[in-house]
């Protein structure tokens, strides 16, 4: 059965895959030229990922989404098991946001420019100034309704396990008194794991999980909150993906 599925993917599945992901990044450069760059910036991606989800036969599971209300801005934190936590979180969170990525991949052809076009925010930092621009342009996308997701950990794992949390997104949140909705990612490790090569069909599994509200302003409340939404994070993973664990390449603040 694993053979006829590879075989499916690479002769069916990735070639419509591929059209796809260049239709709708032309769809939104242009759009996003065209005006409303939060609206281009946001449906054809989550059309995107769940076609793709879709054409791979991976089934999605979500939960908690109720737990958020529309039109309020938050920080949202999900965990970095692999590369398919993009599809699940642009197609299925249910939520406009923009994403905080490394400004490695605005290399990426088509995707880096339709992310650039789109408003989503590259992380620069190559000095103070670059550092404080990322940080108004975060600000500047937190209205109206926007949220932000930021991968806290700074890169997929190794293992499945979590690494540590950077404070950046915790930081922002604090700053803006934002609530922070930590997200549970589970499955994604198993379909695309950082060292694979092959997609393998499993079920991805979305937690949202209660927000949590600034208790103050300052280093302590940006402890307390990122302390509490590791926690939450780490409690709808599985037992065998439990605990710390940190990987070699992650950037330190």
């Amino acid at each position: 059965m694993r053979i006829l599925y590879y075989i499916y993917q690479i002769c069916i599945a990735l070639p419509i895959l591929l059209v796809l992901t260049i239709l709708t990044a032309l769809t939104t450069i242009v759009g996003s030229l065209l005006g409303g760059a939060h609206i281009w910036g946001y449906y054809p991606g989550k059309i995107w990922s769940q076609l793709i989800c879709l054409f791979l036969l991976i089934p999605v599971k979500v939960r908690g989404r109720e737990k958020v209300q529309k039109r309020t801005s938050y920080v949202f934190v999900p965990n970095h098991q692999g590369a398919f936590d993009i599809f699940l979180i642009y197609g299925f969170l249910g939520r406009n946001f923009k994403w905080m990525m490394k400004k490695s991949l605005r290399k990426i052809p088509f995707v880096g420019k339709a992310c650039e076009s789109a408003g989503h925010i590259f992380v620069d930092r190559s000095g103070p100034k670059k550092i404080i621009a990322t940080i108004r342009q975060a600000k500047s996308s937190l209205k109206d309704g926007i949220s932000l997701v930021v991968f806290p950990e700074g890169a997929r794992t190794f293992t499945g396990h979590m690494g540590y949390f950077k404070k950046g997104a915790f930081q922002l949140a604090d700053d803006l008194q934002l609530a922070v909705v930590p997200v549970t990612i589970d499955g994604s490790f198993e379909i695309l794991p950082r060292t694979g090569k092959w997609i393998h069909r499993h079920r991805m599994i979305l937690t949202i999980h209660d927000p949590i509200p600034p208790k103050g302003q300052g280093a302590d409340n940006i402890k307390a909150t990122m302390q509490e939404a590791y926690a939450a994070v780490e409690s709808a993973l599985p037992d065998r993906y439990r605990g710390m664990v940190r990987n070699d390449d992650q950037e330190v603040e």
